[in-house]
Formats: C-alpha cells, structure tokens, sequence
C-alpha cells in the first residue's frame, strides 16, 4: 500500500509504510492535504451529510495531517484527533493551531481518550490495516454517546494485489453493532479523489 491509496495514516510502520516519514509529503495527494478547492469541498460536503448538524465532540482516528479534522473543526465541531505517528500528530496540531481541537499520539484500535465519550468516531482508511476488526468495532462503539455515530470510510484498492476491507464484509461486522448501518458509495465522485478511480471506495454510516 503507499500512501496514495489510503486516505490517512495509522502511524508507525504498520501497512509497511513509516508515516513518521511519509508525513512532511503526506498532504501532496488531492485527498489527503485538501489543497484543491474542489476536493475540499467536496470532502467537506459529504462530513456534513455524515457528522451530527450541531456542534458536537468528534474522534477522527487515524487523523493523518488532520485535514478531515480541519473540515470538522470548520464546522464547528469540537475534534479530538489521535494517530500512531508523532509527525502526523505534530503536523495535525499546527494545521489547527488555534481552534477547539486537540491531539493525541495513540493507536487507533485502543485511543487513549480515557472515559472520555463522543457524538462521532470518525475514521477513514484505517479498520483494514487493523487485526480483529470486529473487536476494534466494538470498542469504538463503546466510545460513542448514546446516538453517536461511526462514520467509517474504507475501500478496496488494487486490481493485481487488492488490499484492504469490503463493504459487504464491514456491514456484516456491524450488523450486531448497530441498528442502522447505511452504505455510501463513494468511487463514482472523482472530485474526492482529484481523479477518476476504478476501484471499490465507500463509507458507512452506523448508529447503535
């Protein structure tokens, strides 16, 4: 997997990548530093569809650079971000100097939040790089308020070795977790990705 492939980093050197040095170029792909006008939009268009309408306390995992985080934050979302990598989190700190949000270095599968329990655990391109998705499912959903939200955006990417986690297989996993779990394909909208894509991208949308 390299990095143009995945949306955002889970740190350290898991996927094979070190993010601890992938990080100072991470935001050069149109979906990860949301640098096009157009990307970022549409990014943003779509977190406003899939996060609750109000202010609300947000745990973006995997956060990357925290682009995502911004796009929450912008609209007025209260964010807490954590990611494997101390460069990614240096990074996410300085793009968001300044606003209601804080982060954390930690892994995704077990956030170090503590107690601490939010409207929204937003998660992208993180669960496939996970062993037992089903248990970090459940521990996620234990950090949601009652009406929280998972808002998780996955994929498959590859045509010769396709790595990462079917929509049908993550539904499956949900299904004893939530009572509404919703699926948005994603691969058709070229303006998320800065480019046509052919293979299998999506996010689902879980309330317990």
């Amino acid at each position: 997997m390299t990095s143009d492939s995945t949306g955002n980093s889970t740190g350290g050197k898991r996927s094979g990548i070190d993010w601890d040095v992938a990080a100072d170029t991470f935001d050069d792909e149109p979906d990860h530093g949301l640098r096009d006008p157009a990307v970022r939009e549409a990014w943003a268009a779509r977190l406003r569809g899939w996060l609750p309408r109000g202010p609300s306390d947000v745990l973006d995992l995997g956060c990357g650079t925290g682009s995502l985080s911004l796009l929450a934050s912008e609209a007025r979302h209260r964010v807490t971000g954590v990611d494997l990598s101390p460069r990614m989190v240096a990074l996410a700190r300085a793009k968001l100097a300044g606003r209601d949000a804080a982060f954390l270095a930690g892994d995704a599968a077990a956030p170090p939040v503590g107690e601490q329990r939010f409207d929204a655990v937003l998660v992208r391109h993180v669960l496939w790089t996970l062993p037992e998705p089903g248990r970090v499912l459940r521990h996620w959903r234990g950090l949601l308020r009652p009406g929280g939200r998972l808002v998780l955006v996955e994929g498959v990417w590859g045509t010769v070795s396709p790595v990462g986690i079917p929509a049908d297989r993550l539904t499956a996993l949900l299904a004893p977790l939530a009572e509404d779990v919703r699926v948005e394909r994603l691969s058709d909208d070229p303006r998320l990705w800065g480019r046509e894509v052919g293979d299998e991208r999506y996010a689902v949308i879980a309330v317990p």
